[in-house]
């Protein structure tokens, strides 16, 4: 789990807060970002083993949460902002996917719930310390899976004819959506938002059962990259001086790409921003 990417700036006495870190990408992320020096704080939501996760890669500390529970993202912030001063990087990665659908104690669809508006309320809870923190950066993993999705508008939980694939697929592309409204909103502030596809990785992501899902993941796994190669994107955006001041932008294998034209609507972008608003003021509780 080593960090090969060039360009590196200074990690030491930078404090950088993973979701999603106890495994895939994300703890091969965390654990490369600890070593450059960072402070390194983990989200969790298996106790034993997020303790666990955060000695073994030498974490400063870490939050339990579900982090598709609203009400546990607001928990997790409120932890962090309590314990700490600064926060140069938050690093959006915890998602999944969901061969049948699933409502969290919220009464969301899981997927949007998890993937996306995990992503939003996390960040907006987290934007005072972010602005009150020179240079710092959103990072949040997307997917080329962006490609396929379309933004149900009238059925964003998937209600009628749930697709495991297509939820993803537009969880996805929010990611982005949601990184190009977020940048917009940041101008001025001295912080960045990006966003990352980490490529297809070899790890147990998505694999739940015997569905076309799985069939297909099974053909592409030959050529999956490995966790380690997975996670090079978000150490990059993290820790490199290459981006310093870079935001807005969609990066694959720490390189800038053109994202879907989906993914380039500011309409669009906008519209997401409003509901997400709306949903997570209608959890406020």
């Amino acid at each position: 789990m080593t960090a090969t990417h060039s360009g590196g700036r200074d990690m030491n006495g930078r404090t950088v807060l993973v979701t999603g870190a106890t495994n895939g990408i994300g703890k091969v992320a965390a654990a490369s970002l600890a070593r450059l020096g960072a402070r390194v704080v983990i989200v969790g939501r298996n106790p034993a083993k997020t303790e666990a996760v955060a000695g073994e890669i030498g974490a400063a500390s870490f939050i339990l949460a579900d982090l598709s529970v609203l009400s546990e993202v607001r928990r997790a912030a409120a932890q962090f902002r309590e314990r700490e001063g600064q926060l140069d990087v938050l690093l959006n990665n915890a998602g999944a996917v969901f061969t049948a659908r699933q409502e969290t104690t919220d009464g969301i669809e899981m997927t949007f719930a998890l993937n996306h508006l995990n992503y939003f309320l996390l960040t907006q809870e987290l934007d005072g310390l972010l602005r009150a923190t020179p240079g710092a950066r959103v990072v949040s993993v997307s997917s080329g899976a962006h490609t396929m999705g379309r933004m149900r508008w009238d059925d964003l939980e998937f209600r009628h004819g749930y697709s495991s694939w297509a939820a993803y697929s537009q969880s996805k592309l929010a990611n982005l959506l949601f990184t190009r409204e977020l940048a917009h909103r940041l101008q001025g502030s001295g912080v960045t938002a990006n966003a990352l596809h980490p490529g297809f990785v070899a790890s147990g992501f998505g694999q739940s059962g015997s569905t076309f899902m799985n069939r297909l993941l099974g053909l592409a796994r030959p050529f999956a990259v490995s966790e380690e190669q997975g996670a090079q994107t978000s150490i990059y955006l993290a820790s490199s001086a290459e981006v310093e001041g870079v935001t807005g932008r969609y990066f694959e294998n720490m390189h800038e790409k053109k994202p879907a034209p989906q993914g380039l609507d500011d309409a669009a972008a906008a519209r997401l921003w409003a509901v997400s608003e709306a949903y997570v003021s209608q959890h406020a509780g």
